[in-house]
């Protein structure tokens, strides 16, 4: 067992965790933030998606050992108030089906307006590529990141 400290969510931590952990199992398991999903396990599905220093990244796939020292912010850190411009137009767009991937989707979402604040839909669709929803919402997905450039 090793202790890894890092920053999550703007609160320092120390995971104490078996050398092959994966980020996934320490944010849901031991921190006990349950917004980041377990999708694939295989970083094919991109629901377990978080930021790491400010990139996002499938927290499935993500040592442990290798977050010493960095900056994480999972769904629940995006905006304790839930009122990020994503979020809003999350609701506003009515884009959750099931609701499974969407922690994962905002976040890669938030990644692509933090980097271009206006992107074009071509750019989104493309920067969301990777990033899976099974019960097809692509198309309110997409608008939803539009409305949320516009209002930011």
């Amino acid at each position: 067992m090793a202790s890894i400290a890092f920053t999550i969510n703007g609160q320092p931590v120390s995971v104490s965790a078996e050398p092959n952990a994966s980020l996934l199992w320490a944010v849901r398991e031991q921190i006990g933030l349950t917004g980041t999903k377990f999708g694939c396990g295989a970083g094919l599905c991109g629901a377990c998606t978080v930021h790491v220093d400010g990139e996002a990244v499938q927290s499935c796939q993500t040592p442990l050992q290798s977050m010493a020292g960095r900056t994480v912010t999972t769904i629940e850190g995006l905006s304790p108030t839930g009122d990020h411009p994503l979020q809003r137009a999350w609701i506003a767009e009515q884009t959750p089906q099931c609701g499974y991937c969407q922690a994962g989707q905002i976040m890669k979402a938030a990644e692509l307006l933090a980097k271009n604040p206006t992107p074009t839909r071509e750019q989104i669709v493309e920067h969301m590529e990777g990033n899976l929803c099974r019960c097809g919402t692509y198309p309110r997905i997409v608008r939803a990141i539009e409305r949320a450039s516009r209002e930011a």
